[in-house]
């Protein structure tokens, strides 16, 4: 299985649109934080260059990886490459564990470049600092985006159909989300739309990292006071254990998805 995940690692690095996404995110990662360091230097602990950070993370590396991550599911059945695949005594849960494992190689690789370029052009300028949070952020991203990338990829027969999958749950959860809770607050009681934006951090992964951003960086005043009491629970080792726990259900559950679709479509041939 290892020399499966290192081909599959190996493929991923030669393409050229991992290639150019890396170059791209790198540009656009180092162009924002520097402006932002340069027009307001840090002098707290959440100041316009964490935000730039944390908005760049979280709205950018989703994108990649679940168009990405769908793509390359859905290019294996495309080609026909899965279907040699099922006549060898390979399961289905280890072709998923496979490229899942080499999904997040390759991206955290990618941060890792990313984080370097960064770093090595801040230098330049007084020097860059990069905040812990971000480590723990982008690890926590991409172990979950990448699993619904598999998820897309999975229900996908063909590469811009995966594409289209992905480009419309990265809307969802990044952009048309909000809109609609903003919307439907218009017509509800104040108290039922608290009930709703707390719904929608826990099913929404992208919202679901923030609110774990706000809650290890004691910053939940941010959230103001109407989130007090989950905040509190959260903040508690009961409730660390509880994020945790969701956390994984964001990764185990995609996958194991993925490989009952897998195992569905085979079967239907």
């Amino acid at each position: 299985m290892l020399q499966m995940i290192l081909l599959e690692m190996k493929q991923l690095v030669r393409s050229r649109w991992i290639q150019i996404v890396t170059v791209l995110f790198a540009i656009v990662f180092t162009a924002i934080l520097m402006i932002q360091y340069l027009a307001v230097p840090q002098v707290g602990n959440f100041t316009r260059q964490t935000a730039s950070l944390l908005n760049i993370l979280l709205f950018l590396l989703p994108l990649f990886m679940l168009t990405i991550g769908s793509m390359n599911i859905a290019s294996d059945q495309e080609s026909g490459w899965l279907r040699l695949l099922r006549t060898y005594p390979l399961k289905m849960c280890h072709y998923i564990f496979t490229k899942y494992i080499a999904l997040v190689g390759v991206f955290t690789g990618i941060m890792v470049f990313v984080y370097a370029v960064a770093l090595f052009v801040g230098s330049f300028f007084g020097g860059l600092t990069l905040p812990l949070f971000a480590i723990g952020i982008t690890l926590l991203l991409i172990m979950m985006f990448n699993a619904v990338s598999i998820a897309l990829g999975s229900f996908a027969r063909t590469r811009l159909h995966a594409l289209a999958l992905g480009l419309g749950v990265w809307s969802l959860v990044s952009l048309l989300s909000s809109y609609m809770l903003m919307a439907v607050g218009t017509v509800i009681a104040e108290h039922v739309l608290q009930k709703l934006v707390m719904v929608s951090m826990h099913v929404n992964p992208l919202e679901w990292v923030r609110y774990g951003y706000f809650i290890f960086s004691d910053q939940t005043a941010v959230l103001g006071p109407a989130f007090y009491d989950m905040s509190a629970f959260y903040s508690s080792a009961l409730g660390t254990l509880f994020y945790i726990a969701i956390s994984v259900l964001w990764v185990v559950v995609p996958l194991t998805l993925a490989v009952f679709v897998l195992k569905r479509r085979g079967k239907q041939g």
